[in-house]
């Protein structure tokens, strides 16, 4: 079960403002989900073997070839600001 004090804590590192409300809601939603994942531990694995992977077909590699790719200037043609031939984008972090 997730606490009051662990949502603050979560919301505090996400930078979020939640109301009572919808802290409880998380709560509670939270609890639902992990209820949820408890059916895993009622599975019978006695008699399964260990997998490292489902899938049985293998990986595949391609060369490593340089393709023609769009000049700088039309990638950036579409953007509203550009600084120094690179994407300007606005602060994200105080």
């Amino acid at each position: 079960m997730i606490t009051k004090k662990q949502v603050d804590h979560i919301a505090d590192l996400c930078k979020l403002k939640l109301s009572e409300e919808e802290k409880e809601r998380i709560i509670y939603e939270f609890a639902l989900i992990l209820q949820s994942l408890e059916e895993f531990n009622k599975v019978d694995l006695e008699n399964v073997e260990p997998t490292f992977g489902v899938n049985k077909n293998t990986q595949r590699f391609r060369e490593d070839i340089v393709e023609p790719t769009l000049s700088r200037q039309e990638v950036l043609a579409n953007t509203v600001e550009k600084q120094c031939g690179y994407f300007k984008l606005l602060n994200i972090v105080e």
